[in-house]
């Protein structure tokens, strides 16, 4: 439990550092839902025995789906019901195969904004 409690709140101290002003609400939604658990903002963290993170980085999400139309739909769409291992375009990119649904810990509401903060990354 201790191990885990460490685990987190480094991931978050880690987030603040790579936010800007005013994203700390969203940083706070996002850990305390798990996201951080999972994915970092940055590319290039590691993820458990320096695999590669377990899921892509926010920032390259936000790289690959900012031009897609319908991408801030798609994408809360697949926060809240989770992703298929079979349809995986993460795939070699990271070590996880699949998003596990999160409707029981965020709030559709809460997931849209997260993913249109996510989406606005550079």
């Amino acid at each position: 439990m201790n191990r885990l409690l460490i685990a987190l709140t480094t991931a978050l101290l880690a987030a603040q550092a790579w936010a800007a002003p005013g994203d700390e609400q969203i940083l706070k939604l996002a850990t305390n839902a798990g996201c951080m658990t999972c994915h970092h903002i940055e590319p290039g963290g590691k993820g458990p025995n320096g695999l590669p993170p377990i899921g892509p980085a926010w920032r390259e999400v936000a790289a690959k789906y900012k031009s897609q139309k319908g991408a801030q739909q798609q994408l809360t769409a697949t926060v809240m019901a989770g992703s298929s291992p079979y349809e995986s375009h993460w795939k070699g990119k990271v070590s996880g195969l699949a998003m596990p649904p999160n409707k029981v810990v965020v709030s559709e509401v809460d997931a849209a904004k997260l993913v249109a903060w996510i989406l606005s990354l550079e």
